[in-house]
């Protein structure tokens, strides 16, 4: 796991200085009508924060295996009107949320990365699993869609 904590410590530090050398005309424009600005990935990967970090906390303690509960991450994004708030605001909380999310991380005993969760469709998968695919995703993100 110390190589997520890792990959995330590399990423509170990149996503602030990237996005500082960017425009709000760029961190605001969508791509297409129905497609996301770069403020809005970035607040959305704040919505899979919000909804990770709860599930990190509550697979060790609950009954196994924990049922993921799914959420609209685009009804998250519409909502809370990431392209109406400023990219400073939405970079600080994306950065203390994966703060908290590291230390969650970092404090996981090793045994409890075993325990089991169901992603729905009848797939089980270990918490240690669930922690590299948010990364995965997180990284999927901000390497396509806001640095590419």
């Amino acid at each position: 796991m110390q190589s997520v904590v890792d990959k995330i410590n590399n990423w509170i530090i990149k996503v602030p200085n990237e996005f500082s050398g960017m425009s709000e005309l760029e961190v605001s424009q969508r791509p297409m009508p129905n497609k996301w600005s770069k403020k809005e990935i970035l607040g959305h990967l704040c919505d899979s924060a919000i909804n990770n970090l709860e599930r990190f906390i509550k697979i060790q303690y609950e009954e196994q295996p924990f049922a993921l509960t799914p959420y609209n991450q685009d009804q998250w994004v519409d909502i809370q009107h990431y392209q109406d708030i400023s990219i400073e605001e939405i970079i600080n909380l994306w950065c203390g949320l994966n703060k908290k999310i590291i230390k969650i991380i970092a404090k996981t005993p090793y045994e409890k990365l075993a325990y089991q969760c169901d992603i729905g469709n009848n797939q089980m998968k270990t918490l240690e699993w669930l922690i590299q695919d948010y990364l995965e995703h997180m990284e999927h993100h901000l390497k396509n869609q806001v640095f590419n």
